[in-house]
């Protein structure tokens, strides 16, 4: 760890459809790393079509385009610079008062699509009202999804929200995530929900296959703060690629209309500089 690193990062989604059908991707890697990136984050179709780019409300990257009938492959191969150091640790962080978050964090303290802080305040206040506010109380959080989940992706579900996940203690990664995210915003705590890759550095094998995901952010000391409860310990080699409210904001990609996902593939590799990507596409 110290010295920055390369890392090889993509995706390759291939996807059937019966008609023609727009799609828009959450798939780029997050503006504030784009100064980062050795070779760029493109996309890729084939076939060839049209793909025009915005900015959703939360400043994330978006593509829209009008998918043909058929088979379609959709692919980055990119690679970026990682300083190569975990994430950060800062217990002293204190905790805001309500009264003195900055305005653009407020709606992180609001309940949303899979984040019920209506149903869930009750169990955070008796759960976590007598920690210590501030980072204690988010770690606390953390150690209390990461203990009450069982991670399963047999028994992934898109609709799970954190009242689901709180009852049934199961889920993946986003589902660990939604529930710390409604425990914070219960406790006057800023949360907002992170997606990204994240591979397997500086880990011991087995690793498990390659996939996007998920973490948050929590708003203490005067800034936003990386958690993640799933595995909660400091990870190397995380790369954002947008943030919202809960993962309805930063879906990968959404579809209007019907279709068949027939692969995905994610690799998040350390690389040693020189070296081609493209062997993976």
């Amino acid at each position: 760890m110290g010295e920055s690193v390369q890392l090889r990062i993509g995706y390759e989604l291939i996807y059937n459809f019966p008609q023609p059908t727009p799609i828009i991707l959450v798939v780029n890697v997050h503006h504030s790393r784009t100064a980062d990136l050795v070779v760029p984050d493109r996309l890729t179709t084939e076939p060839v079509i049209p793909v025009a780019g915005y900015h959703d409300a939360f400043g994330n990257w978006c593509n829209r385009c009008l998918a043909p009938a058929g088979r379609l492959r959709l692919t980055t191969d990119a690679v970026i610079r990682d300083s190569n150091q975990p994430d950060e640790i800062m217990p002293a962080a204190w905790q805001d008062t309500v009264q003195s978050l900055p305005e653009e964090t407020l709606v992180f303290l609001l309940g949303s699509r899979y984040c019920e802080t209506d149903l869930l305040s009750q169990a955070a206040w008796q759960l976590f009202g007598s920690t210590t506010p501030g980072y204690p109380r988010v770690q606390a959080i953390c150690d209390y999804v990461h203990n009450h989940i069982a991670f399963d992706y047999q028994n992934a579900s898109a609709t799970r929200s954190a009242i689901e996940v709180f009852n049934t203690r199961t889920g993946v990664c986003r589902d660990y995530v939604h529930l710390a995210i409604t425990f914070c915003r219960c406790l006057n705590i800023p949360a907002r929900y992170c997606t990204g890759y994240l591979g397997d550095i500086g880990m011991p094998p087995p690793y498990a296959v390659g996939d996007f995901a998920a973490w948050f952010e929590a708003w203490i000391g005067g800034r936003w703060h990386i958690f993640d409860p799933r595995n909660n310990m400091p990870r190397l080699g995380r790369v954002l690629m947008a943030r919202g409210r809960d993962a309805c904001d930063v879906a990968i990609t959404t579809t209007f209309g019907p279709n068949t996902l027939e692969s995905f593939r994610v690799w998040t590799d350390e690389i040693t500089e020189g070296e081609n990507p493209g062997a993976a596409c």
